[in-house]
């Protein structure tokens, strides 16, 4: 992934593409409905660091979910309940799922066999971390849950963790799943191109 080919560059530069267009399909509805599936961001951000390098884009996507609020606050009426100071703290929250991505790069070349438990290991801290960063700061920044004992959002919390999730790891086992098609696609049609040389 630390090849600088053109065609290095055209493939990242569609993945980038791609990952926004997801960002823009779900991030306007945090929680899916029958009509909208749920916030795809921190698979997002998780996938953007396993098959992006370049902190560039890392950079671009943090830009591009920030834009999506506002305009979804601003124009699309979309309530500002969760911009408070809190918000601030989703930059330490998408970057804990991007450098979980790129340390799952280093387990990501080596077959089926060893790549499920470190991918499983490497999420699920992810995940977990970006959870109580984002959740915690919203307690104690944003001013909403003043009246709210710890203990009791705490509590509360356990519930939306499951969510939390099961929403990422469906989106990166997707994105993965998609990748490895597209992969074997290429590779076929590669061997097919081949030996129509021959």
């Amino acid at each position: 992934m630390n090849s600088t080919s053109p065609s290095t560059g055209i493939r990242q530069g569609i993945i980038l593409a791609v990952l926004a267009l997801l960002m823009l399909a779900t991030r306007f509805h945090h929680e899916g409905t029958a009509f909208a599936l749920p916030d795809a961001s921190l698979g997002i951000f998780f996938l953007a660091g396993l098959f992006l390098n370049s902190p560039r884009a890392f950079v671009t996507l943090l830009g591009l979910a920030f834009a999506i609020d506002y305009l979804a606050v601003t124009t699309l009426g979309v309530n500002n309940y969760c911009i408070s100071p809190a918000y601030a703290f989703l930059v330490p929250t998408y970057a804990v799922m991007w450098f979980g991505g790129r340390y799952f790069v280093r387990f990501s070349s080596q077959g089926w066999n060893r790549y499920a438990l470190p991918l499983a290991n490497s999420l699920i801290w992810s995940v977990s971390i970006a959870f109580l960063i984002s959740n915690f700061s919203f307690y104690w920044f944003s001013g909403e849950l003043v009246a709210v004992g710890i203990l009791q959002y705490s509590i509360g919390l356990m519930g939306d963790y499951p969510s939390y999730l099961g929403a990422s790891l469906f989106y990166v086992v997707s994105g993965l799943g998609i990748g490895a098609l597209l992969r074997t696609l290429a590779s076929i049609h590669a061997s097919r191109a081949d030996g129509l040389g021959n």
